[in-house]
């Protein structure tokens, strides 16, 4: 590796999160700021809201028979 051409390694940085969560991580930044992290995500909290897509191939299909009559 070559010397002075990587940037500085802060291992105590502060990444800081929307919703007020901050976390200690490894970064070149000493501090920086997240919209989305594990606290608040949905897919982590269980509040994620599962699509219904069950009638989306039948109006799919359907309209691809309408269109085929046309």
């Amino acid at each position: 590796m070559k010397a002075d051409i990587h940037p500085t390694f802060y291992p105590n940085a502060t990444a800081t999160c929307a919703c007020g969560a901050t976390y200690t991580v490894g970064s070149t930044k000493e501090s920086f700021e997240v919209e989305i992290c594990q606290a608040c995500h949905p897919f982590y909290t269980g509040q994620d809201k599962v699509l219904d897509t069950t009638g989306r191939v039948d109006k799919f299909k359907k309209r691809a028979a309408a269109a085929k009559k046309a």
